[in-house]
């Protein structure tokens, strides 16, 4: 499949689709396993819906009715844009017999619309107003999961983790607020399996990407705050992106300025130096010399002392990657790793956190057992070794090649004096 965020690759028959994704279900649900042709975003999803507690025959619970629901829709942040969404999605999923839906950045569905006829049917399932449809209520669904990765997505028949929607097609898209990127909700189109098709979740994106543009004509962009942007996975001189300027860093700024990112409160001199050398002896008037020379080079403002911190939010990459490790986004967390943060770093703090983002991705690559990340994962230099990672992709994948490579690591292994 060319895109993981179609439901459906052209030409595939969705009748078919749909009985092996209902016999993978039950695999999952049984056994915990995840069987092809489940796509990495549902699978992942599955798992995140189990540790959420959801069960297979669980159902939406109704948590805003009458005065409460009105006065909540009366204040959300979309209300704003309903009117552009119904002109835009509403005579299509009336025509179509489909259902337009609005959910805030909670799953919580705040309107419900289209054809009367399908509205009755979403009724028996909760699908409607007042309603959580999030991932940790009701398990993998378009609105519920559209919000939990940020991006768009389909969810087609069994995909939905609860037996009682699987009868159900929808595609979503997340709606963010267009001054902080901050998720407002989600806009839905949910109804039968022609919603499979790959115009339905280009339509919604559209829609989505409309709404976004009118907030922010509702209500202008104020100054942005500054937002630092810092990359630091896979090389050993960081960039620094900062008021449409970019800084290449020297190494040791680069340490420096990844360790103030991850302690935004700021550090002492002395936990610096602890972080930065593994010599005790080198004395504080190093430091102090290494700091005065990135201070010059970022701008007196933007580093004070006492403790020592940056006075501009920093956004890394290395923070991204945790992020969508701990909502649970493997495949975006995969996607965003460039490789380790700063790999010829010594700094003993820098390594420990090289450390935990590399073994908390590779971890979560082995859980989900998805071959295509497994592959990429151990075909990158940083990959080639990993011995448990062939071992996860020869169980998935077992081609010659793959189990070749894996007999020469695990002969390499048993060598004497191999360790």
């Amino acid at each position: 499949m060319t895109d993981s965020w179609l439901a459906l690759e052209p030409g595939a028959d969705p009748v078919e689709r749909a009985r092996t994704l209902r016999r993978a279900h039950e695999a999952f649900t049984e056994a915990g396993t995840v069987p092809q042709p489940v796509r990495p975003v549902v699978a992942e999803s599955w798992r995140r819906s189990v540790r959420a507690g959801v069960g297979p025959d669980g159902t939406a619970s109704v948590e805003l009715m009458d005065d409460d629901l009105g006065a909540y829709r009366a204040e959300h942040p979309l209300a704003p844009v309903m009117p552009l969404i119904r002109e835009l999605l509403g005579t299509f999923a009336a025509d179509g017999e489909h259902l337009l839906a609005v959910c805030d950045a909670h799953g919580r569905l705040l309107w419900v619309e289209g054809h009367p006829a399908t509205r009755r049917r979403a009724d028996r399932m909760n699908f409607v107003p007042g309603a959580r449809w999030s991932e940790s209520a009701v398990g993998t669904n378009a609105p519920g999961t559209a919000v939990a990765v940020g991006r768009p997505v389909q969810v087609f028949t069994a995909e939905h983790f609860i037996r009682r929607v699987q009868p159900w097609t929808c595609a979503a898209a997340p709606v963010h607020d267009p001054r902080t990127g901050r998720v407002l909700g989600a806009v839905d189109i949910t109804g039968g399996d022609g919603l499979a098709h790959p115009h339905s979740l280009g339509f919604v994106r559209a829609v989505a990407r409309a709404a976004e543009s009118q907030l922010a004509l509702l209500a202008p962009e104020p100054p942005a705050a500054e937002v630092a942007e810092l990359t630091a996975l896979g090389r050993d001189e960081a960039l620094l992106a900062v008021e449409g300027r970019r800084v290449r860093l020297s190494r040791r700024h680069s340490e420096i300025v990844v360790l103030l990112a991850h302690h935004p409160e700021g550090l002492t001199g002395d936990e610096l130096l602890c972080a930065l050398y593994e010599d005790e002896a080198v004395p504080p008037v190093t430091l102090r010399a290494e700091l005065a020379r990135l201070r010059a080079v970022l701008g007196p403002a933007r580093l004070v002392s006492r403790p020592y911190r940056l006075t501009m939010p920093v956004e890394s990459d290395a923070t991204v990657v945790e992020r969508r490790l701990r909502a649970g986004a493997v495949t975006a967390a995969a996607s965003a790793y460039a490789g380790p943060l700063l790999p010829g770093s010594r700094a003993p703090a820098v390594e420990r956190l090289r450390r935990r983002l590399a073994d908390g991705l590779r971890a979560a690559l082995i859980a989900c057992a998805d071959p295509d990340l497994l592959a990429d994962w151990a075909h990158a230099p940083w990959g080639e070794d990993d011995l448990d990672v062939w071992r996860a992709l020869a169980a998935v994948r077992p081609t010659a090649a793959t189990r070749s490579r894996l007999a020469a690591l695990e002969s390499e292994l048993a060598a004497p004096g191999a360790w």
